[in-house]
C-alpha cells in the first residue's frame, strides 16, 4: 500500500504562487508514476500534470503549462506542484495520487487541500 498526504494549499491572489507538496509513504518502490488533479465545485475532475518517478518526464494540462511546475525527490518520496501566474479559475480542492505498477488507474489518491485564487 502507498499512502500519500498532501499540504501548502491555501488563499492567494490573482498572478500570486503558491506550492504543493504530496509525501508518499510505504510501498513507494511500486511507484510508476505521481500525478495531481483538481476538482472545481460542481465540476469533474480534472488532470493537471503527471511525472514518471524514476525518469522524471512530465506531462501537463494545457490550461496550466507554462504556469505550473511538477517535480518530485525520490529520496523523500515528495512530489511537489508549484503553481504560478494563478488564476481565479485555478481554485479548486488539488489531490496527488500515485500510479503504480502494472496499474492503469491513479489510486491511490491523497485526502486533497483547498486552493483558492482571489480576483
Amino acid at each position: 500500500q502507498v499512502q500519500l498526504v498532501e499540504s501548502g494549499g491555501g488563499l492567494v491572489q490573482a498572478g500570486g504562487s503558491l506550492r504543493l507538496s504530496c509525501a508518499a509513504s510505504g510501498r513507494t518502490l511500486s511507484i510508476y508514476y505521481m500525478g495531481w488533479f483538481r476538482q472545481a465545485p460542481g465540476k469533474e475532475r480534472e488532470f493537471v500534470a503527471n511525472i514518471k518517478w524514476s525518469a522524471g518526464t512530465t506531462t501537463y494540462a494545457d490550461s496550466v503549462k507554462g504556469r505550473f511546475t511538477i517535480s518530485r525527490d525520490t529520496a523523500k518520496n515528495t512530489v511537489y506542484l508549484q503553481m504560478s501566474s494563478l488564476k481565479p479559475e485555478d481554485t479548486a480542492v488539488y489531490y496527488c495520487a500515485a500510479r503504480l505498477v502494472g496499474s492503469l488507474r491513479y489510486d491511490p489518491r491523497g485526502q486533497g487541500t483547498q486552493v483558492t485564487v482571489s480576483s
